[in-house]
């Protein structure tokens, strides 16, 4: 049987319902108000989707108390979709930008950065089956909803979506502070892939390994390290920079 999950906040139930996804039903607190809320409320009429409208209690049990805006939806989890597919047919001439997270594990990064990268024009965004952050409620809502609006494909390990990247011609680079060279200094105006590692660790030393490049941001203040999200932003626009 097909599992079912909650999205809450509404921006992000509104671009489930905008990118075409199968909502089940949509609760809606009853005295809530709001441009937001008002146009939730028409594509709930103009898709005919079921919906309640209910108090802030029933609404707060369902979220787990989490910040719902005053909506709640049900769900299927959202597809995976296969990297290979995606690279067979990408359009060689186009200047296209591929993230590959390494361990990224935090919920709420995790869905920041998504929603970054749907702004940014990323193509896909790839994770590992193991040791990433799941897209569970809190990722969704963190992310605006983008994560309707972007592919998302597993791979057993991401040294070997690495290999797979390079193989069709695509450069990878990957941020650490080991670097040399800044992320300013290399050119990036070609097909680029990103690989972004986790807070702790960084990227796996197995997989900085096979990159092409990698690159780090200019730290001017004590604190040794950047937010990943924030990180991963600051790269992707220098990317969309560069690439025009």
């Amino acid at each position: 049987m097909e599992k079912t999950t909650y999205i809450y906040g509404l921006r992000a139930i509104i671009e489930a319902i905008e990118s075409g996804q199968n909502l089940g039903k949509v609760y809606l607190l009853r005295e809530a108000e709001g441009v937001l809320m008002g146009q939730l409320k028409t594509l709930v009429t103009k898709h005919k989707i079921t919906n309640s409208f209910v108090p802030v209690e029933k609404l707060d049990k369902i979220s787990s108390h989490g910040n719902h805006q005053g909506a709640v939806a049900s769900i299927s989890p959202v597809d995976f979709a296969s990297l290979e597919d995606i690279l067979e047919q990408r359009n060689v001439e186009s200047k296209e930008i591929y993230l590959l997270l390494d361990g990224v594990t935090d919920v709420r990064n995790f869905g920041a950065i998504i929603r970054t990268a749907e702004c940014t024009g990323v193509s896909a965004i790839i994770i590992g089956e193991s040791g990433s952050a799941p897209i569970n409620p809190a990722t969704i809502k963190t992310s605006a909803g983008a994560v309707f609006n972007i592919p998302i494909c597993k791979v057993s390990h991401i040294k070997d979506a690495v290999f797979l990247m390079k193989a069709y011609g695509i450069t990878t680079i990957g941020a650490t502070e080991k670097s040399t060279k800044l992320v300013y200094d290399i050119d990036l105006n070609q097909s680029i892939a990103l690989v972004m590692g986790s807070e702790e660790r960084g990227i796996n030393p197995s997989t900085l390994k096979v990159i092409d490049e990698p690159i780090k941001l200019p730290m001017k203040g004590d604190i040794a390290s950047l937010n990943v999200s924030v990180a991963c932003g600051a790269i992707l626009y220098e990317i969309v920079r560069q690439q025009g």
